[in-house]
């Protein structure tokens, strides 16, 4: 697949087509961004444009995608073409030194068949002091025949010696409609799902391809039913699914799906545009607790929210703590039962 069948980032790909048309792409590159929104697919588009096979149309840096070399770059069998990357079965994922240290052999030689070698580092976050003390010298006295793009979702998390030695690209989530297109095409589901799979990704294209949305939609519904009145006016309901929640290993993520809900309040609340509902179907609903609502009690509860999910690293007692976040959510929406115990 060529640039020109990649959804969004015009900027970045408009940057890269015209170092290509002139010969100045930058011997290291570190295209930064969110996570799943086609920073190592670019970089793969990269490595194709520059040894495709067949030659650039006039007016257009580009690849064909179907040449022995596309096909090769896109197997990771090109003699070329060299991908390194953590072990993603790891409990730590890491890029060791050893990797880093087999690029720089591999490097040595001029390129087979090519214009350039190129390395495709990616999650380059995850190389150890070691591993990026190596790659350090070798960005230092880059090949000329060589190309480095390192991806990352957390560049500051990279040694800012190492960054200053790469040319950086910013990715951002493409538009909410064009995920949305690419939803209705490639997935072929109902406009309505793909809205819905656009807004809970946050435009992270990666993420909404492969995501299974029966999933997602039945956990949409166990939290739909954690903020009915029913379950909010009882006590003993909260405190049973907080437990449970929590025991199930599922709190952090029950947390993030009540924010979801929350935000959507308050935007219904403050009358706000109705197109960034995520749980638009439920409007009634939403419709109905904004009556009774307590804006700034809810806005509270979001930043208690985020607090809360900022510390889950800290080893957390996120039962305890879902237990506070839905009693407080009941008391933003008046459900407490007054006079008489719940």
């Amino acid at each position: 697949m060529p640039f020109r069948d990649i959804t969004g980032h015009e900027g970045p790909i408009a940057l890269l087509k015209t170092a290509l048309s002139h010969g100045r792409l930058a011997h290291a590159y570190l295209f930064h961004g969110e996570a799943h929104i086609g920073k190592s697919l670019i970089a793969t588009r990269l490595a194709q444009a520059l040894n495709c096979e067949q030659p650039f149309e006039a007016d257009d840096q580009d690849s064909c995608g179907l040449c022995r070399s596309c096909l090769q770059i896109a197997a990771r069998t090109h003699p070329d073409y060299v991908v390194i990357e953590p072990d993603r079965e790891s409990a730590t994922p890491q890029i060791k030194i050893e990797q880093v240290r087999d690029i720089d052999q591999h490097f040595i030689y001029k390129p087979l068949v090519g214009e350039r070698k190129i390395c495709l580092i990616d999650d380059a976050d995850h190389l150890t002091i070691g591993a990026a003390n190596a790659l350090l010298k070798t960005l230092e006295e880059p090949p000329g025949h060589g190309l480095f793009i390192l991806v990352s979702c957390r560049p500051h998390a990279l040694p800012i010696t190492i960054r200053s030695r790469c040319q950086l690209l910013r990715f951002t989530p493409p538009a909410q409609a064009q995920v949305e297109a690419e939803l209705i095409l490639k997935r072929e589901i109902p406009p309505a799902e793909a809205r819905f799979l656009a807004l809970f990704t946050q435009g992270r294209i990666g993420e909404a391809l492969t995501l299974d949305l029966a999933t997602v939609r039945a956990r949409q519904r166990e939290c739909l039913d954690l903020v009915t009145p029913h379950a909010l006016q009882s006590v003993t309901a909260i405190l049973t699914s907080a437990e449970s929640l929590a025991k199930a290993d599922r709190g952090a993520e029950t947390l993030s799906w009540l924010s979801r809900w929350i935000r959507d309040l308050v935007i219904v609340l403050v009358d706000g545009n109705h197109e960034h509902l995520l749980h638009l179907d439920q409007l009634d609903q939403l419709r109905h607790y904004a009556r009774q609502a307590d804006a700034a009690m809810l806005l509270d509860l979001l930043r208690e929210i985020e607090r809360t999910e900022q510390q889950a690293t800290r080893h957390l007692n996120l039962h305890m703590a879902l237990e506070t976040i839905l009693l407080r959510l009941r008391d933003a929406l008046a459900l407490a039962p007054t006079g008489v115990p719940a």
